[in-house]
Order: C-alpha cells, then sequence, then structure tokens
C-alpha cells in the first residue's frame, strides 16, 4: 500500500473515532440523504457531524465512491469485523497501537481474518482481539529483555512475542518501546 493510501486510511478511522460511526453506518446516512454531487455532501457532513472540510472532503469520497476504493473499504470493513459483538469494546485498544505506529512512520496494515498484520519489509506485529476481555499484540523482535508481560512464544511461530492488552492503559512506555524495536527491525 502507499503511503497516500495509508493516509486515506487512517483518516477514514480517525473519522469513525470523530463520529462514533462506522463507515458503513456513515455512508448509509450519506446515501439516505439523496444527495448526489460532492460539494453538496461534503456541506451536509460538515453541518451534519461537525468535522472539518478534509474529513468531510474524504468522508464524502468514500460515501459517494467507495466502490473505486475497494482497499479501504476492505481494511475497514475487515477491522469492523473483527471488533464486532462482545469484542466491540476492545476496539480503542486497536486503534490505540495503530495511532502509536502511525508515530513512527511509515507501514502496511494487512488484514486477515480474526487479526490485523502490521508490515514494513517484513510483519512487525499483529493485533488480535484473543478473547471478548483481552487483545494480543504480536511482536517479531528478537532478543527482548525479560518482562513479566512479555510472552515469549516458540520458535516458528508468526510473533516471538505476545503482550497481552485488557484495556488501553496497559498499552504503556514498555510495550510502546517493544513496539518500536519490533518496527525498526522491520525497516
Amino acid at each position: 500500500m502507499d503511503s497516500v493510501q495509508h493516509a486515506v486510511n487512517t483518516q477514514l478511522m480517525n473519522i469513525e473515532k470523530k463520529t462514533g460511526k462506522s463507515l458503513n453506518i456513515l455512508k448509509s446516512e450519506i446515501l439516505a440523504a439523496g444527495l448526489t454531487k460532492h460539494g453538496e455532501v461534503r456541506q451536509w457532513v460538515i453541518s451534519t457531524y461537525h468535522l472539518g472540510y478534509g474529513d468531510a472532503n474524504a468522508l464524502a469520497l468514500y460515501g459517494l465512491k467507495a466502490e473505486d476504493n475497494s482497499e479501504t473499504k476492505s481494511i475497514l470493513a475487515v477491522v469492523d469485523e473483527i471488533y464486532t459483538g462482545n469484542r466491540s469494546g476492545l476496539r480503542p485498544i486497536h486503534d490505540a497501537v495503530v495511532a502509536y505506529i502511525d508515530t513512527l512512520g511509515e507501514y502496511e496494515i494487512s488484514p486477515k481474518k480474526g487479526y490485523v498484520s502490521l508490515r514494513r519489509k517484513k510483519q512487525f506485529a499483529m493485533v488480535t482481539p484473543a478473547t471478548s476481555t483481552r487483545v494480543d499484540l504480536g511482536l517479531n523482535a528478537k532478543d527482548l529483555p525479560p518482562h513479566p508481560r512479555l510472552l515469549e512464544q516458540p520458535k516458528g511461530g508468526m510473533c516471538n512475542y505476545i503482550v497481552k492488552l485488557a484495556d488501553t492503559s496497559e498499552f504503556n512506555d514498555h510495550v510502546k518501546d517493544w513496539l518500536s524495536q519490533a518496527y525498526l527491525a522491520a525497516g
């Protein structure tokens, strides 16, 4: 995925957070408004959701032409699907991890069924709701210092370590440091 597409994906995920609605719901509401011109939809989005011009423009494009943006649609749809039902309360943990990785630099989001793989030249992390009360952050990093929260995994698995996150507060400086090391090593 190129950096422009990554930026669009990030912006759309942030719009979901700001509005508290999934893109599917936002698209349905845009279509229900019955507007067909981009400028009209953008203005409607600004007044309805109180978004700024740039976010409203992106949402108007998405709402009117989602079929032309299948990569964005598939990434966001898979993430939405992963965090439904009794796992919906875990989405803030996922979003906190992705927001932190956004500060590190460029990477790819590769959604799978049930989890999201995060890649540079190779996978450096994965995020999955392991239970209805916990997200597992898998890390591909070598020789991290022992820590009670850093669970070493058997050799040959998808990740070298797992960190269990039951709340966004558990995504602390230790975990961010381990994630940064995995990010840099994938480089």
